[in-house]
């Protein structure tokens, strides 16, 4: 019983080695991928398979990618498709682009769709635009004619790739940006904007005729006005900020008009103050100059009393004036009674 279990147990051990071994040999001897290969006509050495488990590659984001070309009749070897993934590249997306191109008979080499897809591009869906071209709907573009009437316009372009310049041209955001500076340029060079809302076709004829797509990665067929809507009378708006500007100018002026006059008015009346103060102060002065006159001699009594007499029948005339008629009716009334 004993030596039964003992050789249940060596088995055991002995399957279990067997089984690590054919894991660890599996894992490094890609034995299906290379069998898979070879009956798709790809031929592939076990070797190349093993050199790239050691170099840390998964050997079926290789293979089944050179499968699919070789069945498309592509002529490519592992040694481009290693390469390519070395560099950081999708190969499985340049295989499918160099598939498209072949079926829509547009000339791509392999090298082509590599530098495009290292370059960050969709080279698979660049194709596919060469193919199917593409409808760009650019936002709202306001613009001013040059009778002041706003006009909003939308527009489609219609585009297709350019593979040649499609490393290092310029993407979908300068065209959009491109369309919208022309519309803004044939708008305002527009004398009315009915001229425009009459002929939308304008736009389009006159944003084609600039070339906006060169140095950018597309190809331009077609712009499209869909949509154009009258917005504000600016020039009205700006005649209206214009004219209020103008007021508070000339309110301003006024203000500052009047304050001069209230400040002058002021100056006047303190200089007035100022001279009957100096009227008072020089008549303060005649009692003393007549005081030293008659101290010395150059006045004589009787003509300080021929003078006092003056000033006062002065002052009766000036009394009689302000009182008027009343009040020379009223000095006759006694002496009447008398009589």
């Amino acid at each position: 019983m004993g030596v039964m279990e003992s050789g249940i147990l060596v088995i055991a051990l002995v399957v279990v080695l067997v089984l690590i071994v054919l894991a660890v040999f599996l894992r490094f001897f890609p034995i299906g991928l290379w069998i898979s290969a070879l009956a798709s006509g790809v031929h592939i050495s076990i070797g190349t398979l093993v050199g790239m488990r050691v170099r840390r590659i998964q050997p079926q984001r290789l293979v089944y990618p050179l499968i699919k070309a070789n069945k498309a009749g592509l002529d490519l070897t592992i040694a481009k498709l290693e390469t390519h993934f070395l560099a950081g590249g999708n190969v499985d997306r340049v295989i499918n682009a160099l598939i498209a191109a072949q079926r829509a008979n547009i000339e791509m080499p392999f090298e082509k769709a590599c530098a495009i897809d290292l370059a960050g591009r969709d080279v698979f869906q660049a194709v596919q635009m060469s193919v199917t071209p593409k409808v760009i709907e650019t936002p709202v573009v306001a613009a001013i004619a040059k009778d002041g009437i706003e006009l909003r316009a939308k527009a489609r372009v219609t585009v297709r790739t350019n593979i040649d310049r499609l490393v290092g041209g310029a993407g979908e955001e300068t065209v959009i940006a491109r369309v919208g500076e022309g519309i803004v340029t044939t708008v305002g060079s527009a004398e009315t904007h009915e001229q425009v809302l009459e002929n939308p076709d304008l736009i389009s004829r006159t944003v084609l005729s600039k070339g906006l797509d060169a140095g950018t990665a597309f190809e331009i067929l077609s712009i499209d006005i869909a949509d154009v809507d009258v917005g504000r009378n600016i020039g009205a708006q700006l005649q209206m900020d214009q004219a209020e500007a103008d007021r508070r100018i000339a309110q301003a002026k006024a203000e500052e008009r009047r304050a001069m006059a209230v400040a002058h008015e002021q100056e006047m009346k303190a200089a007035v103050q100022e001279m009957r103060a100096k009227v008072v102060e020089a008549e303060a002065e005649v009692p003393r100059a007549m005081a030293a006159a008659l101290r010395d001699g150059k006045l004589g009594v009787l003509d300080y009393y021929q003078m006092q007499n003056t000033i006062a029948d002065t002052n009766m005339r000036d009394s009689i004036a302000k009182a008027g008629t009343p009040a020379t009716t009223a000095n006759h009334e006694p002496h009447a009674s008398k009589k």
